[in-house]
């Protein structure tokens, strides 16, 4: 009777175990990602331009350089751009040496000095062709790239990211038909990676009196985002 008792025992103890280990299994679960891109114009203008100027020495070549450089703001202002979209990226000073003939040794000397004087500016799309003629006309002798961006990317992400919850969504139902399994509820979404246009570069070859403003290509630029998106399956 005792042993009867101590089995009986043993056996409600493994069927509660049993019983907790069922109920504390995870669910099963599938788990997909999906991608979604957007296309759009870009609608911004990065430019850089400067003037590059030489003197004998460097209290007249930062003369003649502060004069042509005001010349260039004064421009861009009368062209509408906002001090806040121009910025100085690079002023520097550096001695001219002497130049000695082939195979000859001549002494170090400065004989010169030459300012250079850069500016980034940020202009509408439609502006552009506009101000790199009008910066070359009011006297800058170095036009670097031109870089086009978004200015307000947001709308477009959010446009990608819901793009890509339903890339996530077709695919996560056409595995499910292939494994025989029916989509639960979602269990959880995880935001991926999320790409912002990168600026687009172009270099400018632009002289002096140019008859017309130079034509500016944008092209097109691409916004990305990714969702993993996990759902239990019955």
């Amino acid at each position: 009777m005792r042993w009867t008792t101590c089995l009986a025992a043993v056996f409600a103890v493994l069927s509660l175990f049993v019983a907790a280990k069922a109920d504390s299994a995870e669910p099963r679960t599938l788990t997909m990602t999906g991608t979604g891109e957007v296309k759009a114009v870009p609608d911004t203008a990065n430019l850089s331009a400067g003037v590059a100027t030489t003197a004998t020495t460097a209290k007249e070549a930062l003369a003649a350089n502060s004069r042509a450089m005001n010349a260039v703001f004064d421009t861009l202002k009368r062209l509408g751009v906002a001090d806040k979209d121009m910025q100085t990226s690079n002023f520097s000073v550096y001695p001219q040496y002497q130049e000695c003939k082939p195979n000859v040794t001549c002494p170090r000397r400065i004989v010169g000095y030459q300012v250079s004087n850069t500016v980034n500016v940020t202009v509408d799309l439609g502006k552009a062709g506009a101000v790199l003629d009008a910066l070359v006309s009011s006297g800058s002798n170095q036009i670097g790239g031109i870089s086009f961006s978004i200015h307000d990317p947001e709308p477009l992400l959010t446009e990608a990211h819901a793009a890509a919850v339903k890339d996530a969504i077709d695919r996560a139902e056409t595995y499910a038909n292939a494994a025989g399994v029916t989509l639960g509820p979602i269990q959880s979404i995880q935001e991926g990676v999320s790409e912002q246009p990168r600026p687009m570069f172009r270099m400018m070859a632009v002289g002096s009196g140019a008859a017309a403003p130079p034509p500016v290509a944008a092209g097109e630029q691409t916004v990305s985002a990714s969702v993993t998106i996990t759902w239990a399956i019955q």
